[in-house]
């Protein structure tokens, strides 16, 4: 009797410790988003992992083919003729980090309306991305918004490329969409980062003589390092998986159909389950390899 009080008082005062209490604490916090994480993340992909092995429709028996699937994948030219129509959206990726940091450098260093810029740029991110879709779906539709100001600029609508329709600058367009709903993203990410740096610094360099350029190129451009990693690794990935314009403004006819496009229709309108599985495998490790390459260079 006297030795379970005893381990019943020496329980209590090993959880009552500060130290007992705050792994408690730590370990109630974690429990939900891990189990949120766990059954809306992890159980699916490693499902998807499994599902990637066998030859299937969402309904119906299913027969398992090891790595058939995978090698269907390599063999197939319109999967990876669609990763090149990605480096359209990729150069777009470029352009619009290059914008951004543009933007950005001039409201660090205060221009007038500078609040009325952020938020217009800003704005196009907050539209759904299928909106998006179906606003360029009209702006380049022909003798729509597009061709009537080129022809309120004195172009004849005869001597206006078909944007959607010629293959030598669809994807131009589409991945200029990318760029219009994207940039204010990135402008807000690069202004919160320049923000942060000590503004002693331009003080110093300015009586030093040093310019809005020198200003970038020697104080702002070292100190956001990170984020422009983080911001090339961030359009890099969404290069690769972009799916909304392509989908929504030509459904990937005409040379249009991304990555996402093609897995899209295998999955939904062919039925091949298996194989778009082990396209999304593929497609996760070929963006791990890009990031890889990224940190490195």
């Amino acid at each position: 009797m006297g030795n379970a009080t005893a381990s019943a008082g020496g329980f209590k005062q090993w959880i009552g410790s500060g130290k007992v209490q705050k792994r408690l604490v730590i370990i109630t916090f974690m429990f939900v988003p891990l189990l949120l994480l766990l059954v809306f993340t992890y159980i699916p992909f490693a499902t998807m992992v499994g599902f990637s092995f066998f030859d299937m429709k969402y309904i119906g028996a299913k027969t398992f083919i090891g790595l058939e699937n995978y090698a269907e994948v390599l063999k197939r030219t319109e999967i990876f003729g669609s990763l090149l129509v990605s480096l359209y959206y990729m150069v777009g990726g470029v352009v619009q980090l290059g914008l951004a940091l543009f933007f950005a450098t001039m409201m660090v260093f205060k221009v007038k309306g500078e609040s009325f810029f952020k938020a217009t740029l800003f704005f196009p991110y907050l539209i759904c991305g299928i909106a998006v879709g179906f606003i360029f779906k009209f702006f380049y539709a022909r003798g729509f918004v597009l061709d009537t100001i080129l022809q309120f600029f004195g172009m004849d609508l005869e001597n206006i490329p078909l944007w959607l329709q010629d293959q030598s600058i669809n994807n131009i367009s589409l991945a200029a969409t990318s760029v219009w709903r994207y940039l204010g993203q990135n402008v807000v990410l690069f202004l919160g980062a320049m923000m942060s740096v000590d503004k002693e610094l331009y003080e110093a360099a300015s009586l030093d003589g040093a310019n809005r350029w020198h200003q970038f190129k020697y104080i702002i451009l070292p100190s956001i390092k990170s984020i422009i990693v983080l911001n090339i690794i961030l359009c890099v990935s969404g290069c690769l998986s972009a799916f909304e314009p392509p989908y929504v403004i030509t459904n990937g006819m005409m040379g249009t159909g991304t990555y996402f496009v093609i897995m899209n229709r295998l999955a939904h309108e062919n039925q091949k389950v298996g194989l778009a599985c082990a396209m999304a495998i593929v497609l996760l490790f070929i963006i791990i390899l890009f990031t890889v390459g990224q940190k490195q260079l």
